[in-house]
């Protein structure tokens, strides 16, 4: 059977990609900064690893564990919902070391398998806020900005060998929590002069009637691991759909 590592498992949009890929009879390597080992039914194609992308021995481990990997898929993030100013010059080193620098160094630790082989597919999880610009995410949007203009440069890399790149782009996740856990996950607050900016805008945010749900993550991923003709990007969920179109984006 083929098999996936993806990153980021232990809640949303990982549970829902590992579950998808389950049921499809792949086998599934899900990995967690802290496994648990109740997220998900027990089988026994699935093995649950623990994997910090930050940390160089952490995602030696876990690769040397998962063995053969024919899909790689870079889910783990972090969200950052503040303005510049508000943001402190290490939160926003950290937050790369995460979304981006562990997408790379996950894609460059199962690079040379896929190479000698001459076949896999990476799939890096980013988001709609990349086409198009919302206020408070300017941290968060760069890094995610940062991960599709790496993924598509890959892409023509991993060519070569027969590797293919992706990107899914999810938009806003159906939950209110994701401004106010991205903020104090951080430490950080709201400035004074921008707290009624930013109230009114997650307000205007929480109630949209178009989110993203987990399944229609997890669809798009596995429409990037499973079609050979798939886009280089696919919209996740329908308001990811509704960004594309607004951006000038076709869809496929």
């Amino acid at each position: 059977m083929p098999k996936t590592l993806i990153t980021g498992c232990s809640s949303g949009f990982g549970l829902a990609i590992a579950q998808k890929f389950l049921e499809a009879g792949w086998d599934v390597i899900a990995t967690m900064r802290t496994p648990r080992n109740d997220l998900l039914p027990a089988n026994d194609r699935l093995a649950i690893l623990p994997l910090d992308v930050t940390s160089a021995d952490s995602i030696a481990k876990a690769v040397e564990a998962a063995g053969t990997i024919d899909a790689l898929v870079n889910n783990a993030g972090v969200g950052m919902l503040n303005v510049l100013e508000g943001t402190e010059m290490s939160k926003i080193r950290e937050l790369f070391e995460t979304n981006v620098f562990g997408a790379m160094a996950m894609t460059k630790a199962v690079l040379p398998q896929m190479r000698n082989r001459r076949s896999g597919v990476i799939v890096n999880v980013s988001s709609t806020v990349t086409v198009r610009p919302l206020p408070a995410l300017s941290v968060y949007s760069a890094s995610k900005a940062a991960l599709n203009a790496f993924t598509e440069s890959l892409a023509l890399e991993a060519a070569l060998f027969g590797i293919r790149a992706k990107l899914v782009l999810p938009g806003s996740a159906p939950t209110t929590g994701f401004g106010k856990n991205a903020v104090s996950r951080m430490g950080m607050e709201i400035p004074e002069p921008y707290e009624v900016f930013v109230r009114d805008y997650l307000t205007e945010l929480r109630s949209g009637t178009e989110v993203t749900t987990a399944d229609a993550v997890a669809e798009a991923v596995w429409r990037s691991v499973t079609e050979i003709d798939a886009p280089m990007m696919i919209p996740a969920g329908a308001d990811a759909e509704t960004a594309f179109r607004e951006a000038g984006n076709l869809l496929a």
